[in-house]
């Protein structure tokens, strides 16, 4: 069949799509009536889960009071969503700049990093995904930023170890960094759980060398890890945190920038040259408003952390039975990442096998890992039902080998 449209992220010739129809929780449904159990939230984002009657009801009034506003107008729901995300964020946090996604929300912080500076270079790791539009992609450490190349520049890749970021700030010459960008657990590219001490140390690179420290918490925001933010679990504290995918469950495009209050003193007497003509989108902020409610009334972080164990059990269990075909685990909340040594006709097979069992996952043979992040609502028994089936079809993938 022939689609009108792209698909994102492959080549054109015989890319296909699942035609999605509803759901509800844990699960998405398909026009051919099969039930999809979600063990990756989609591209993440569906931490609320599928058919959410409150998010639902949350857009439909939303629609009815204000759907359509200017970037520079004042309406309650953005004041709102804005109180909400400040809410969360460390102390000292207190303004938000509103975005249509993740990779605008890094785009704008690189770019309010420099205008706060006045330093144009930035420091990002190879083991990263910060967004697809030019500057994120440029931040971008992975495979999909070579092809796409000259970027924007002033960008400094390293590799992941605190000692390497420490040895590039001094090495980049004094006053010349103008900030940090981590994803607090790099997610995507295989649920990299840093050290303890790694947080802090690259905190105090920055403060040594003046740079900003910029938390990516796009998808790791939200509980995903347990936590409202990644960069919780490790002592330290950055200077601004970008925010999308789960801020709204899904259920509306937003991103955001949460900024502390001595980055955003320096716009009282500067012009912050940054805007988007869908600034602050009524049914975004709405979402964002509604999101954050249902995280704190279901306790849906605590959830995370609560099935971390869970989760972790059932997946070392598939190490120990894997006859080394999975090399490592890796469980932080509800995300995990998990290696694999396959052939390619075994990656394939994997796939296959996913597939007859209607379970949904992020598997990547490039980076050698499949990646669960499953709604914040599965149930513990939907959780072992997933992995159960990547047992099944992971052994049929071993045995095609």
């Amino acid at each position: 069949m022939s689609h009108p449209f792209l698909f994102t992220w492959q080549a054109q010739k015989g890319a296909t799509g699942l035609e999605v129809t509803g759901g509800s929780g844990a699960w998405f449904e398909t026009s051919d009536g099969a039930r999809w159990l979600d063990m990756g939230s989609l591209s993440y984002q569906a931490s609320l889960g599928h058919g959410n009657q409150r998010m639902i009801a949350a857009l439909k009034a939303q629609a009815g009071d204000l759907a359509l506003a200017a970037p520079w107008a004042v309406f309650p729901a953005k004041t709102e969503a804005a109180e909400a995300l400040l809410s969360l964020a460390p102390p000292g946090f207190s303004r938000v700049f509103f975005t249509l996604g993740g990779a605008e929300a890094n785009e704008n912080a690189l770019k309010i990093a420099r205008m706060f500076t006045g330093r144009q270079k930035l420091v990002s790791r190879y083991r990263s995904y910060h967004g697809a539009t030019m500057g994120a992609l440029t931040l971008t450490g992975d495979y999909r930023r070579p092809p796409l190349e000259p970027g924007m520049f002033g960008v400094v890749h390293v590799l992941d170890g605190a000692e390497a970021i420490e040895q590039v700030l001094e090495l980049e010459g004094e006053a010349s960094v103008a900030a940090v960008f981590l994803e607090s657990v790099p997610g995507a590219n295989g649920v990299l759980i840093p050290e303890p001490d790694y947080w802090p140390r690259v905190r105090a690179a920055c403060d040594a060398h003046g740079a900003l420290l910029i938390a990516d918490e796009v998808l790791t925001g939200f509980g995903r890890t347990g936590r409202c933010f990644g960069f919780e679990h490790f002592g330290a504290m950055p200077d601004m945190i970008t925010v999308a995918k789960a801020v709204t469950g899904g259920y509306a495009p937003l991103g955001a920038v949460l900024i502390h209050d001595r980055i955003a003193a320096h716009f009282a007497d500067n012009v912050l040259y940054a805007g988007l003509t869908g600034y602050a989108h009524p049914l975004g902020c709405a979402a964002a408003r509604e999101a954050i409610a249902i995280y704190r009334d279901e306790r849906l972080f605590d959830r995370a952390r609560d099935l971390e164990s869970a989760l972790c059990k059932s997946l070392e269990g598939v190490l120990a039975s894997s006859d080394g075909a999975a090399t490592d685990v890796r469980v932080i909340g509800l995300l995990a990442g998990v290696d694999l040594e396959l052939s390619p006709a075994g990656w394939d097979r994997l796939a296959t096998g996913l597939t007859a069992r209607r379970v949904f996952l992020h598997v990547s043979p490039r980076r050698k890992t499949a990646i669960f992040a499953p709604p914040l609502v599965v149930a513990e028994a939907e959780l072992d039902a997933g992995i159960s089936a990547f047992s099944e079809a992971l052994a049929e993938a071993i045995r095609s080998a």
